[in-house]
């Protein structure tokens, strides 16, 4: 059974930083690039951030550049989601992704075929 967990939501004040983990089973997690979308109240969900599969590429979407980091630990399978200087916009939910294969850079949620529970951002002005 594929299985996506995230983890290390909660509320924070703008400037702050978190830290989100997702961790993966049931896949070859080295297999998958990896994303990070987010989705709020009343809003179409987004891309923020992806990997690549050996974590060899990354790709960020315009509103989080420079103050958004992924990375991987394959061995671990799990990929985190650094978040600093963080900005009451980017209040949402924030969901893990797997895609399986080769194509790069995937942006469209559409195309992630494997998604976690969610876990919620909070931040406040």
């Amino acid at each position: 059974q594929v299985q996506l967990v995230e983890s290390g939501g909660g509320a924070v004040q703008a400037g702050g930083s978190l830290r989100l983990s997702c961790a993966a089973s049931g896949l070859t997690f080295g297999s998958y690039t990896m994303g990070w979308f987010r989705q709020a109240p009343g809003k179409e969900r987004e891309f923020v951030i992806a990997i690549f599969r050996n974590g060899g590429a990354t790709d960020y979407a315009d509103s989080v550049k420079g103050r958004f980091t992924i990375s991987r630990d394959n061995a671990k399978n799990t990929v985190y989601l650094q978040m600093n200087s963080l900005k009451p916009e980017d209040t949402a939910v924030y969901y893990c992704a797997a895609l399986y294969g080769s194509r790069w850079p995937v942006k469209s949620w559409r195309e992630y075929r494997t998604w976690g529970q969610g876990t919620q951002v909070t931040v406040s002005s």
